[in-house]
């Protein structure tokens, strides 16, 4: 059950009822990610909005919780987590081979609220820098994304030649649905980019399932 007062922003949520269950979906994925090597990395919830514009396209600042702060410079709420994961492989793993991160943070995009589709929502995302054979690491990544979603459901779909929106993606995407959410109805979003490859699992629309 969702709560809401009347001070509350439209598209963010209050949640007591299903807190426990988040957490123990939440457990069993970690669990999953990390028996595989993946390592937890926490990103910061403010940004330079540039950030975003320069990996991800102008037309991201639509979508995004601008502001300028006291210092006069333009910051963001994160809209997504791996804009920045690519920053810090440019700066600290170049040189280092299978880097495995995984991430669980809230994100923030001014979209009009729908089912499944929230202003403030939370994300589960695992990148992968620099990998040995990026092929090989594509195809143990779908996989890993399809184990996760299972956690939940059995019926879902896979497209793995999906045609990713942001502007870093450098080749062909993947993406699982589940038809049962109907139109907000991917649950699960990744592809290659410079550094690396990765996805992320848009963990409300997973738990509506």
């Amino acid at each position: 059950m969702e709560y809401s007062i009347e001070q509350q922003l439209k598209g963010t949520r209050i949640l007591f009822d299903e807190a426990k269950e988040r957490r123990n979906v939440l457990n069993k994925i970690i669990d999953i990610v990390e028996q595989l090597g993946f390592k937890e990395i926490i990103l910061p919830s403010l940004e330079k909005s540039e950030i975003y514009v320069n990996k991800a396209g102008g037309e991201i600042l639509n979508q995004m919780y601008t502001f300028k702060d006291k210092g006069d410079r333009d910051l963001c709420l994160r809209p997504e987590g791996t804009a920045i994961v690519q920053l810090l492989a440019d700066k600290y793993w170049k040189q280092q081979k299978d880097v495995k991160l995984w991430y669980f943070e809230r994100c923030w995009r001014y979209e009009k609220p729908q089912a499944g589709r929230y202003r403030e929502f939370f994300q589960f995302g695992v990148e992968w820098i620099n990998p040995y054979n990026l092929e090989e690491v594509r195809i143990k990544l779908i996989e890993l994304a399809k184990e996760l979603v299972s956690i939940k459901t059995l019926d879902f779909e896979i497209n793995d030649s999906a045609q990713r929106g942001l502007s870093y993606y450098t080749g062909e995407g993947f993406e699982i649905s589940v038809p049962t959410l109907g139109a907000q109805k991917q649950v699960v979003g990744g592809g290659t980019y410079k550094q690396g490859i990765g996805f992320a699992i848009g963990f409300d629309r997973l738990l509506l399932v």
